[in-house]
């Protein structure tokens, strides 16, 4: 069979591979400690789930318009008002399947060959194959731990090109979970500004922050009179531990959300409808869970990264947002365990995986040669006996 090139030019999802392995392992009967998992381990809050329940129950179950119910929409414009204090109208609101096809069809939108679009590495393994997919060039600009993870604005200048058409910025981070300083997304937005590049803005996490109050892109921008076009993507998964509804949303420039919308029209048509309900409930019902989820998210950075920073030669910054930490095993690359030589992380965390049976996720995946990316979404108890698993293997290695 001769597939299309596209196919050979997208790589495939790693950490989608690392949680199919860990669940398979589990189900063959061994005792698999998973910090892979992308998603909250809380389950959806049962006033989300009523709100479900009760659309079926009304015959909600048909197709919606295809940009999203209008009630939706509504919900989502009350929604930014409120938390992000932004004003939008529904018509400047697409409702996809997943903030992950918000993220892919803005690429498709508005890129194309001969484009070149900036991303910051480490990156969501999604975002260079978004570019990709779009024919368009995905250009990495590295950032560094001691730095926050926040890029040099010289090295972005550095690779701006005439044809560099838009740049995606990620904060709170995955996998770093690191949040970015106001002053620096400022740098970033005038540049774009000044240069006319369109900015993708995935505001993913942007509940899910513990030491500060965060302000989205497009509020910078406002607070600041600056005129960068941005998209932003958000999410319904992590806020309300709602990954398998598949909802997400953008909003933005109106002719921008059109052609986005007029994509989606032609590929899934429109998201599902009970998961739509269920988000409105979630985006102007009670609250209060997820204030808990957080202050429980926040309890397990703590715990989680202590017990990395005490672990031999392992070094982790103490992330600020989403429930991630990102710690550095660059002193076990090139070491041997068992007689094999660890040459990356994608061998360290194979090691993790078939000796102790805990999953992780192998930063060089992420463009982070050695680091690795642990999720906290997972109960304390399961956290220190995971670490103590590591702690035991990487002692072994000489």
């Amino acid at each position: 069979m001769i597939f299309a090139d596209r196919v050979n030019k997208v790589k495939p999802s790693f950490t989608l591979e690392m949680t199919s392995r860990a669940a398979e392992l589990k189900h063959a009967g061994y005792d698999v400690i998973n910090f892979s998992a992308g998603q909250p381990d809380f389950n959806t809050p049962d006033n989300i789930i009523g709100a479900a329940k009760s659309a079926m129950d009304n015959g909600l179950t048909k197709y919606t318009a295809g940009a999203g119910m209008i009630e939706l929409r509504e919900a989502i414009c009350k929604k930014v008002e409120r938390e992000n204090k932004i004003n939008i109208s529904p018509k400047q609101v697409l409702v996809s399947n997943g903030e992950k096809q918000s993220l892919y069809l803005a690429c498709q939108a508005l890129f194309q060959a001969g484009d070149e679009v900036i991303i910051f590495s480490p990156y969501w393994v999604s975002f260079p194959e978004f570019v990709t997919l779009s024919d368009a060039k995905p250009v990495l600009v590295d950032t560094e731990s001691k730095n926050n993870f926040e890029p040099n604005i010289e090295d972005i200048l550095s690779v701006a090109r005439s044809h560099t058409k838009g740049i995606i910025i990620n904060s709170p981070s995955n996998p770093t979970g690191a949040v970015w300083s106001e002053e620096k997304i400022i740098e970033i937005l005038k540049i774009a500004e000044e240069k006319n590049w369109i900015v993708i803005s995935d505001e993913c996490y942007e509940r899910l922050v513990f030491d500060q109050k965060i302000t989205i892109s497009q509020k910078i921008a406002n607070d600041n009179n600056l005129k960068t076009e941005i998209i932003t993507c958000m999410s319904m998964s992590k806020t309300y531990a709602m990954t398998g509804w598949r909802i997400g949303y953008s909003f933005g420039n109106i002719d921008i959300i059109k052609a986005m919308s007029k994509i989606q029209g032609q590929a899934t048509s429109c998201a599902n409808s009970i998961g739509q309900a269920a988000s409105i409930e979630a985006l102007i019902g009670n609250q209060e869970n997820v204030d808990s989820m957080i202050e429980v998210f926040k309890e397990r950075r703590d715990y989680m990264v202590e017990i990395l920073n005490n672990l031999p030669e392992v070094e982790c910054r103490l992330p600020g947002g989403a429930f991630y930490a990102f710690p550095s095993f660059n002193s076990f690359v090139g070491k041997n365990y068992k007689n094999k030589t660890i040459k990356d992380s994608f061998d360290l965390c194979e090691i993790f995986l078939n000796e102790a049976y805990v999953a992780t996720i192998p930063g060089d995946g992420f463009g982070a040669p050695g680091y690795v990316r642990f999720s906290y979404a997972i109960d304390k108890k399961t956290i220190k006996d995971g670490l103590g698993r590591i702690e035991k293997i990487i002692k072994e290695i000489k």
